[in-house]
């Protein structure tokens, strides 16, 4: 148990069931799935490798104004394998990285989604200083124990929108280097698409050719839905499936255990997307997604890839997303980060991504600045398949 004092701006959880439902009440974050103590409580249950905690940042009349997920793990370098190689080699070799061990690491942020789901500011608050704070905040959450100053060896902020880098530029004060990371992939759902056929016919003729031949090589696939009923039966096949795809990954900030899903389906109902895909009473696929508010973020994918190109099994699943996202009247399909190419095939295109990162030993963080300049997103042919 990592033991913090509370400060005069900032009150330290090391579990969800520890935040009184007043503060919820009072940051007003419940609206956002992602905020929720539902949501949070899932990744914390069925995730004993992390160490969870959570910074509620108050007022000088002790009323909440943000909050803030932390989690701490051990990220292993062997585990990078895009073009960040080349900053993990390095790094050993300068020792800005442990060879042996793996990195401990203090994430502020969502690990397993892409995008702005980890720190939540209340409205009518100065965005700037509550950065600011933050950043102090998680220095004395560190600072003050002991064992814990000792272990991390590096912290990183995640993931920041272009438009919110005018606000957290700010943790630059605090040593924290910027760098940009692969994009999300977008899709604006068109307001005149009532139906999945409407947004084919928004489609150039060689984009539609492509999305009917994936539906023709797709047909002998059948799509289930998962329930609360179901999933305990099906989670072994589907985590085989997972792992395929995480082992594939260039990045990862730590594997995801799909027992959540359990979880994640009994407390969000039908906000929480679940899919299995079939071939001859085998799973060989599955999606899973979330919706909030007016958005629908994908979240994990399993893929068998011996079958994947003659069934176009995750081709179908980006037009399933689509689909569901029409049904559903939602605005938005975040597509998440991976696989950019063919994302934008379907009509996605890209959200750069800011990540912060600091090491806790000066000399090495100003070496780390030097590697962070070169870290560039792997670049993709944007497509362009809607007619103008």
């Amino acid at each position: 148990m990592i033991c913090c004092t509370n400060t005069n701006t900032a009150l330290f959880f090391s579990s969800i069931d520890e935040i009184p439902s007043q503060i919820w009440e009072a940051l007003g974050c419940t609206k956002n799935t992602y905020f929720h103590p539902d949501f949070l409580k899932a990744l914390e249950n069925n995730h004993t490798k992390i160490t969870f905690h959570y910074i509620v940042l108050v007022d000088n009349k002790n009323k909440p104004t943000a909050f803030a997920s932390i989690k701490i793990i051990d990220f292993y370098l062997k585990s990078i394998k895009n073009d960040l190689k080349f900053l993990r080699n390095i790094g050993r070799k300068l020792h800005v990285f442990p060879n042996k061990k793996p990195l401990k690491l203090l994430i502020c942020g969502n690990t397993f989604v892409s995008g702005e789901h980890g720190v939540f500011i209340k409205e009518n608050q100065d965005k700037k200083a509550i950065v600011k704070e933050l950043a102090e905040s998680i220095n004395h959450f560190v600072n003050s124990d002991k064992k814990l100053k000792k272990q991390i060896d590096a912290f990183l902020i995640k993931d920041f929108a272009n438009e919110s880098l005018f606000i957290t530029d700010e943790l630059k004060e605090f040593s924290y280097h910027p760098f940009s990371v692969e994009p999300n992939m977008m899709l604006q759902i068109d307001e005149n698409w009532l139906n999945f056929d409407a947004y084919l016919a928004s489609m150039k003729t060689k984009f539609r050719v492509k999305a009917r031949k994936a539906f023709k090589q797709s047909i002998n696939l059948q799509v289930e839905e998962v329930t609360t009923e179901n999933i305990e039966e099906q989670l072994a096949e589907m985590t085989t499936l997972y792992e395929k795809v995480a082992s594939n990954a260039g990045f990862n900030l730590g594997n995801f255990n799909l027992e959540t899903y359990t979880q994640l389906k009994e407390k969000l109902g039908e906000n929480y997307i679940l899919k299995t895909y079939w071939l001859e009473n085998k799973i060989v696929g599955f999606l899973s997604g979330v919706i909030n508010k007016t958005s629908l973020d994908a979240h994990f994918v399993g893929i068998d890839y011996r079958l994947n190109r003659e069934h176009a099994i995750y081709q179908r699943m980006l037009y399933d997303y689509i689909e569901i996202a029409i049904n559903k009247k939602l605005k938005i399909v975040n597509f998440g980060r991976t696989a950019s190419e063919i994302k934008s095939s379907v009509g996605a295109v890209p959200q750069d991504l800011t990540m912060y990162l600091r090491h806790k030993k000066t000399i090495k963080n100003k070496i780390l600045k030097l590697f962070l300049q070169r870290v560039q997103p792997t670049p993709f042919q944007q497509k362009f398949p809607f007619k103008k």
